[in-house]
């Protein structure tokens, strides 16, 4: 099989490496397409994207493959492959980044940082750029310097014409609006362009960990901490079992505990005076927080989440921590039967809530907290285990149910979750406002491997 104009590989079933490219970062999908096309630039993707609609192929877009939902791959279609397109591109001077559409955030962060410079990016290395961007993109930054939307300048995407266009302010800038938040629904992004700012290289980060038993108490303590600390203090707690980590004690590892994670974007001095009094809370099992180099913070999670695993999610936005809501998360978050599963907190705020309600797709801009519950578990272990921690999840979610804001983060959506979600995690104003601008650029829906909004 053969594409014209394309000048990459192509992958169909027979090739040696077709089960290695069609893997994704969550072990529960195991899907196999038709056809792979690994993209070696712009051009290349908007070949295969022309090719699949005179075929009538189900396209499906692969950057990181880190979605949960398993997005990246389809059966019986078309894979168009960015992984090899994992350039960076810095210019220090104008303080901006050039991303390849198939780059992980540690790609980003490894060049950036380079220059004392970083954007808001997830909080593992190994998450691809493009899909958590285009979901509005939450990590330790973002209370100080907005979401990955927030920085995005301009973006090139093939459309499902199979043309490519730049999306900005200034071009298509009604498609650059969808583009942040509007996850993968108008067309495939080859390349984007990032605002940057001075971080580091060596921030105050690093998580405190609290036995189990005191999740109530560390939990109401940090409803106050976080209510008044600088935009430049991102906090993430996490609700799990202590990872089995080189920098922790061997008869700590698997114990079950509470965390709250820090990275301070500003002077290791100030970083240190910010975080004091959470570092004091209680008696900690172990109190990580140090002066360390910012890449080293943003990739020390990623070995507690690798690729393969098997992976289930339900996720929600919190109206606040409510002592009910406290009880709630205590009473769930340490029933799993996987040591591998966690539920975990990310605290917005700060810049996030200053941005416009209207200015970009991203719907969730006045919520305090967002709660992802995530299933974790070997693949060896399928079957009670997965029934469990799927269970788990669920019964967690619905728990939450009273204590739960009107939005979801479009990213933390799983496979089984139906339209009315998508729909959450928009509002009816914005979800009309994409739809109109997914009419525009992909009438036939031809993305709709993703988080979908149907052209209307």
């Amino acid at each position: 099989m053969e594409i014209d104009g394309f000048r990459g590989e192509l992958m169909a079933p027979d090739h040696a490496e077709y089960d290695t490219a069609r893997a994704v970062w969550n072990g529960t999908i195991d899907r196999r397409p038709r056809l792979i096309a690994r993209c070696s630039g712009a051009a290349d993707a908007a070949a295969a994207v022309r090719f699949a609609r005179d075929h009538d192929l189900e396209i499906a877009v692969r950057g990181g493959g880190h979605g949960v939902a398993g997005a990246a791959v389809c059966d019986d279609g078309i894979v168009i492959d960015l992984s090899a397109m994992r350039a960076v591109w810095v210019d220090p001077a104008n303080r901006t980044a050039r991303v390849q559409g198939g780059a992980l955030w540690g790609d980003v962060d490894q060049e950036t940082q380079a220059h004392g410079l970083a954007t808001t990016g997830g909080i593992i290395g190994h998450t691809g750029v493009g899909g958590l961007t285009l979901g509005g993109g939450i990590g330790w930054l973002m209370r100080k310097h907005g979401l990955s939307i927030d920085n995005l300048l301009a973006a090139e995407v093939v459309t499902a014409e199979g043309t490519s266009v730049v999306a900005s302010p200034d071009e298509h800038p009604d498609l650059f609006w969808a583009l942040r938040g509007g996850g993968g629904n108008f067309g495939v992004v080859t390349s984007f362009q990032f605002a940057l700012h001075p971080v580091g290289p060596t921030v105050t980060a690093g998580p405190v960990f609290w036995a189990a038993d005191d999740t109530a108490d560390v939990l109401r303590f940090y409803r106050d901490f976080v209510s008044d600390i600088p935009d430049e203090l991102g906090t993430v707690v996490k609700l799990c079992t202590i990872p089995p980590l080189p920098v922790i004690p061997e008869d700590l590892h698997w114990r079950p505990a509470i965390a709250v994670a820090c990275c301070y974007a500003g002077a290791v001095e100030d970083g240190e005076r910010a975080v004091q009094a959470l570092r004091g809370f209680g008696s900690p099992l172990i109190d990580l927080i140090a002066p360390k180099a910012y890449v080293a913070h943003q990739w020390g999670l990623d070995d507690t989440v690798p690729h393969g695993w098997h992976y289930y999610w339900k996720s929600t936005n919190l109206a606040g921590l409510s002592n009910d809501a406290i009880g709630v998360v205590a009473a769930h978050a340490h029933a799993a039967n996987s040591p591998r599963s966690y539920a975990a907190m990310f605290h917005f705020g700060g810049a996030v809530a200053r941005v416009p309600h209207d200015a970009t797709a991203y719907a969730g801009r006045d919520v305090p907290h967002n709660i992802i519950i995530h299933g974790a578990w070997l693949p060896e272990e399928s079957g009670e285990m997965e029934a469990a921690e799927t269970a788990w999840a669920r019964g967690f979610l619905e728990a939450l149910e009273p204590h739960r804001a009107d939005s979801v983060y479009v990213n933390f959506i799983d496979a089984d979750e139906d339209d009315s979600r998508v729909r959450d995690a928009y509002g009816d104003e914005i979800h009309q406002r994409l739809a109109e601008v997914k009419a525009k650029y992909d009438p036939d829906n031809a993305f709709h491997l993703n988080q979908n909004i149907r052209p209307e």
